[in-house]
Order: structure tokens, then sequence, then C-alpha cells
């Protein structure tokens, strides 16, 4: 299964309406590694991501492609393989086929590196530190970004144990942001949120975006697929597939 790249400019004057200019004003402190702008034009021809026949035994081959600044949302049914497929991009499980980042092959990048290029969020991130501020190393990038997620500057004495589901995942949010990857692979990263807290990660990930970051997004919300992405796989007992857009009816 082959799945065809729609060009990354696509919807990236809509996308910056909906970045407020505090949003884009900390992104030129936390601008992910190795993607300045004015990107060396040599990789500008190159996929940024490319996956092909990656299997697992549970995951059917899949093969697909994603450019810088692109979102691509994942749908389908509980238990369908969407996590494995995120998981196996991410050389967190065994699996087969070729991920090249950049033109790079994944066998010949170091597991750290590639983990730090390629950036994975799990629907249940894990903490390890008795308070939020401990999992940042630079706070002050940290707390803009928290800012704009709804906390405030006290959030960074806080204790991991008193924090909500919903304040877990924006926090690890930030958390894998700061670490800049060229690639965030999330996994239902607003499963648990209420509508302002889904509108705020939206129009993070927009600026993000803009600045191109690459995203490839699970979620079970139909609509919030089509908001964050102009192309949507859909993964079926195993099977990845990319849902179509019908053609627009045209006069006879």
């Amino acid at each position: 299964m082959t799945v065809a790249t729609s060009p990354a400019s696509d919807g990236r004057s809509e996308r910056t309406e909906r970045c407020p200019k505090e949003a884009r004003a900390t992104l030129n402190e936390a601008r992910p590694k190795g993607q300045p702008e004015g990107e060396n034009a040599d990789l500008a021809t190159v996929p940024l991501l490319k996956v092909r026949d990656l299997r697992t035994t549970i995951l059917k081959p899949a093969s697909f492609q994603l450019e810088r600044g692109e979102c691509i949302a994942v749908k389908g049914p509980s238990g369908a393989g969407k996590t494995l497929l995120l998981r196996a991009i991410a050389d967190l499980d065994v699996s087969q086929g070729a991920v090249t980042l950049n033109g790079r092959d994944r066998a010949a990048i170091p597991a750290p590196e590639w983990r730090r290029s390629v950036g994975y969020m799990p629907a249940e991130p894990g903490w390890w530190a008795e308070t939020v501020g401990e999992h940042f190393p630079a706070w002050a990038t940290a707390a803009a970004l928290c800012q704009q997620l709804g906390f405030s500057e006290e959030v960074k004495n806080w204790r991991v144990a008193r924090l909500s589901t919903g304040e877990r995942l924006r926090l690890a949010l930030v958390r894998a942001l700061m670490v800049r990857p060229h690639v965030l692979l999330l996994d239902e990263p607003t499963a648990a949120l209420d509508a302002a807290s889904v509108t705020a990660i939206e129009t993070l990930i927009a600026a993000w975006l803009d600045a191109d970051l690459a995203i490839i997004w699970v979620t079970h919300d139909a609509a919030q697929g089509k908001r964050i992405a102009r192309r949507q796989l859909v993964v079926e007992a195993g099977q990845v597939r990319e849902e179509m857009e019908p053609c627009p009816a045209t006069s006879p």
C-alpha cells in the first residue's frame, strides 16, 4: 500500500491565521532542531519521513511519506493498530521494512538520536520526578509553552501526583516539544481535554507546523481530524490505507 503525498504548503495560510503572535514568538526560542528558516535546499526535495513496507507481527505492510510542516491524522477503531503504527515508526517495537528521515535510513541512526528526532507522545505519558519543573531542563522556554496551554507560572512547583489526566497530557506535550523533534507522533493528545484545552493544543501545534515540524496524530474525533490535517490514514485490523477525499462534482 503506497500513499501519495500532498504539497507541504497546503493549508499554511489557514494555519497562520489560527496562530496567535505569542505562539509564533515562542517558536523563535524553541524551533525544531535542524529546521531553521531557509533550510538547506538539497533537503527540500527529499521527503522528511518516508515509510516503506513497515510491518510487525500484527501491523500489515504500510508505505507513505510525510513532508515538512505536514500533519497526517490517523483514525480507526480501538485495537486496530494505530498505536502499533506510531510505536513501529518510533522504533519502540520490533518491526521490518524501511523508515528514513531526511533521506537517512533509520538503521544507520543511533537509537537515542532517532527517538529525539522522531518523538513519540503516548496516550499515557510517563513521569519520573516528584514535581513538574524537574521534567524540564530549560524552564523559561517551557513556561512560555505552558502558559499557552493555560498554566500559570506556579505549575513548575506542582507535584505530579496532583495532576489530572488532562493536565498530564498538556504538560507531556510541552515536554515532547521541548526536545525539538523533526517529527512528532501523537497518540490521542486531546482525548481527556475540554473544548478550550483542545483549541489551545490545536493552535499551539499549528504554530509548530508552520515552523516545519511534521506530525502524525492519532484521533478518534473525525471533526478534529479534518481540522488538523488534509490527509487521513485509516487503520483497520492492522491494515493502513489512506482515506481519499471525494472529488468535487463538476458541471457537465
